[in-house]
């Protein structure tokens, strides 16, 4: 169980910090080729002041874009009361609670940190859940909270805008570069950076977001794992992921955007973007709770 969480943690860490290395070579890479490394660092804190903004509006961001409506005791009191219990036993602040009307069975949760937490499901899921598979989903959800998953994205998705941006400056400039005829020097200039540029780009558009579907695909393993370990019982969860298999279908309002919150994948993508897929196949994680179940 805890070597779980902990391989989990670790590799998360690894891929983040490999990708940071890659931004400040391709910055690098930039001020020496241009002369002016200056430039680079402007663009890429711009794009980490706009990642600290979304970090802070993620979570009124995500339940306007899901149209869920807030809770109290009296609307839900099954669900509240599963979320209150759970609360308590991780020691953690009572979180929002929201329910989405859609027939579609999920749940996600949101916040920077768990005093701002939210935590929401759908008419679906609570229709087909018995109670502790209900406990098991929220104590996934309520992992991805306690985890600081939220703050993890959100590093990641500066990290991949940061880049992109710099592939988009690198390209200009090398058009720049290139269309002045009188110093032959820019030429060479012009090509260097259209070089950087493409490179940004691989890196920005099909690197960038494998290695974000690997690190959310990690999280979700890590929140499977805590959310066992919250309630001693890995079989409601595994059960709970059996039958999202089973009834699983779009969501209404299901954006791309927020698809890693959800525990399964919204979106239902065909054989191509699930390379892309910033869920892990929902065998694989059932697999993975009977496993840690039969340690306990």
């Amino acid at each position: 169980m805890y070597s779980a969480i902990a391989a989990n943690k670790r590799n998360t860490v690894i891929i983040i910090v490999l990708f940071v290395a890659l931004l400040a070579g391709i910055s690098l890479w930039w001020g020496y080729t241009s002369g002016n490394g200056s430039s680079a660092i402007m663009i890429v804190g711009f794009v980490l002041l706009y990642t600290i903004f979304q970090y802070y509006v993620a979570g009124s961001l995500a339940v306007a874009m899901s149209g869920a409506q807030e809770i109290q005791k009296s609307d839900n009191p099954r669900l509240w009361r599963i979320v209150e219990n759970l609360s308590i036993t991780e020691g953690m602040p009572m979180p929002k609670v929201y329910v989405i009307p859609d027939d579609a069975p999920n749940a996600f949760a949101t916040g920077r940190d768990p005093k701002h937490a939210i935590v929401a499901a759908t008419t679906g899921l609570l229709a087909i859940m018995d109670d502790k598979e209900l406990e098991g989903v929220m104590a996934h959800e309520l992992g991805h909270v306690k985890n600081y998953d939220i703050r993890v994205s959100t590093i990641v998705f500066g990290l991949v805008s940061a880049i992109g941006v710099l592939a988009d400056m690198a390209i200009r400039a090398s058009l720049f570069a290139g269309g002045r005829r009188d110093n032959r020097d820019d030429g060479g200039l012009g090509i260097a950076l259209l070089l950087i540029g493409v490179v940004a780009s691989i890196v920005a558009f099909l690197i960038g977001p494998l290695v974000s579907a690997a690190v959310s695909r990690q999280r979700e393993y890590l929140a499977d794992a805590t959310g066992a370990h919250t309630t001693r019982y890995p079989e409601g969860l595994a059960s709970a992921l059996e039958k999202l298999a089973q009834y699983g279908r779009p969501l209404r309002r299901a954006s791309s955007s927020m698809a890693h919150m959800y525990i399964s994948d919204p979106m239902k993508p065909g054989v191509t973007e699930r390379l892309f897929s910033t869920h892990p196949p929902l065998p694989a994680r059932i697999k993975r709770l009977r496993e840690i179940g039969s340690r306990f």
